[in-house]
């Protein structure tokens, strides 16, 4: 395995293939006149286009854009402003990934709200809440829950072990997040041209390469699930500029070694028991019709929205550009406030504080970096 992944990342095949996908490019924008645009609708795609330097290196001749696949950066305004202020509660316990720390809502950050004497902790899985819980018996403990389907069904086995060990003072608080929802929603709205999907490898190995059928059938857009090398990255936009030449579009799984077409049924099952569909606000997109999860009745004594009250606020208004970020309308570096007021010591949106947010990602690697690391 390990001399496979070696090989995904090989400098001098990763150049081979970056002249043909070039090549392929060009008799692309010469058959229709405009450069071929693809989505990748993955956090950790973004990161890893960025870092390798294949976007910068693409850019004349592939339009690669970031699409909502931040688990962070999706979430909506009032969600974080909600978050934020189970803080202000008196005995609890806020537990959280740590991506979430630093996202600015209307008038503090989990990380400000530490500062200031709350106790927020950072945890690597939700099942560490739970744990958090059973040693503090007189706290209300609260984990913050956010991702998309690779997340769920963790968040699923924290509730799970929370009920059966008739844990009462462990509550969740979910803002999660479906793929299918918001692809459709990007392609109904037609604000941007997309030729094809680069499609989010982590998820896949839940959902499987059957999720994606409605894009092929319905849209006629092809998909070409991917890993994160270079070599996978550029073999998942050679897949999709061949599909594009020949006028086909087809589910492509490039990710075979861990994406099969079913997915984990295991996985699936655990988000089934314990979620149910609802609607979900997105930033910059707005709510989509059955795009969340959340966590169904029979066990409402551990959800938090049911247990805890927020006033809801209308969040303040800044220049901040993710809304449009992540609906791939801009770049980065349109934004006036990138580079400038928004950096990653000074984060105005949470598309400059996430691991897997386009600002960030442009940021650190877009202005400077080797190619292909």
């Amino acid at each position: 395995m390990q001399q496979i992944l070696k090989e995904f990342s090989n400098p001098v095949l990763s150049k081979k293939m970056m002249n043909e996908v070039i090549n392929l490019a060009k008799r692309y924008k010469e058959k229709t006149g405009v450069r071929p645009a693809f989505m990748e609708v993955c956090g950790s795609h973004t990161m890893a286009f960025a870092k390798t330097g294949i976007k910068k290196i693409l850019n004349e001749h592939v339009k690669l854009i970031s699409g909502p696949g931040c688990p962070v950066c999706v979430t909506d305004q009032k969600s974080i402003d909600a978050m934020i202020q189970l803080t202000e509660g008196e005995n609890r316990i806020i537990c959280t990934f740590g991506d979430m720390m630093r996202v600015p809502g209307t008038m503090n950050t989990l990380m400000g709200a530490k500062t200031e004497g709350k106790d927020i902790r950072v945890v690597y899985s939700p099942l560490d809440a739970v744990r958090i819980a059973e040693e503090h018996p007189d706290k209300e403990v609260i984990f913050l829950g956010i991702g998309f389907e690779t997340t769920i069904p963790v968040l699923g086995a924290a509730i799970k072990q929370a009920d059966e060990k008739g844990i009462t003072n462990f509550s969740m608080w979910t803002t999660t997040k479906l793929v299918e929802p918001a692809l459709r929603a990007l392609l109904e709205a037609g604000e941007i041209q997309i030729d094809g999907f680069l499609l989010p490898g982590h998820v896949s190995i839940v959902i499987g390469k059957r999720s994606y059928q409605f894009l092929e059938n319905e849209y006629e857009v092809p998909g070409v699930i991917s890993g994160f090398k270079s070599m996978e990255l550029l073999g998942g936009i050679y897949k999709l500029l061949t599909m594009l030449l020949i006028e086909k579009a087809e589910i492509i799984n490039d990710y075979k070694r861990v994406v099969t077409d079913d997915g984990n049924k295991a996985a699936v099952h655990i988000m089934e028991r314990y979620f149910e569909p609802c609607h979900e606000a997105w930033r910059g997109i707005g709510v989509i019709e059955n795009s969340g999860m959340d966590i169904k009745s029979e066990f409402a004594h551990l959800n938090a929205k049911k247990k805890f009250q927020v006033n809801e606020q209308q969040p303040r208004k800044t220049k901040c550009r993710c809304g449009d970020i992540i609906r791939g309308l801009i770049s980065p570096e349109e934004c006036v406030l990138f580079g400038k007021a928004c950096h990653p010591l000074n984060p105005i949106g949470p598309c400059m504080v996430s691991s897997e947010g386009s600002c960030a990602a442009h940021y650190q690697y877009m202005r400077e970096g080797e190619l292909f690391e």
